[in-house]
């Protein structure tokens, strides 16, 4: 049996490392959509405070709603509506996290909440609130 090399030692520290750290990230992924207690094809409701920012999600029902895919939603940032929309392979997006997909409506919500920082968010498209003032 050939003796344990420095660099064979590493290199198995290495994959260890590689693969528990799979394992996380794939743990907090099925925790965060056992959270939701929905699948990708129907979104659960939500309404709590996160971070002092208070979201909500809820199926939306039609009247000015415009969905690019999955199923509608109505998901909300201190009562103004987020944009959402469901990519192909069932991980959502917001306009405002919108290259941070995520599994869930809710995730999308907390992504735009942890992204605005405490700004408010603004009516989309802004350019109707901003014609406005």
């Amino acid at each position: 049996m050939p003796e344990l090399s420095r660099r064979r030692a590493l290199t198995a520290a290495a994959a260890l490392t590689v693969t528990a750290g799979a394992a996380a990230a794939h743990g907090t992924t099925a925790r965060a959509a056992a959270d939701d207690h929905g699948h990708h094809d129907s979104p659960a409701t939500f309404d709590e405070v996160y971070k002092g920012r208070r979201i909500q999600g809820r199926p939306a029902s039609g009247g000015g709603h415009h969905h690019h895919g999955g199923p509608p939603v109505a998901v909300f940032v201190d009562g103004v509506e987020l944009h959402v929309m469901q990519n192909a392979d069932g991980t959502w997006i917001s306009v405002v996290s919108h290259y941070d997909p995520v599994p869930t409506p809710r995730a999308a919500a907390r992504a735009a909440v942890d992204e605005l920082q405490g700004s408010p968010l603004l009516p989309f498209p802004a350019t109707t609130a901003a014609a406005a003032n």
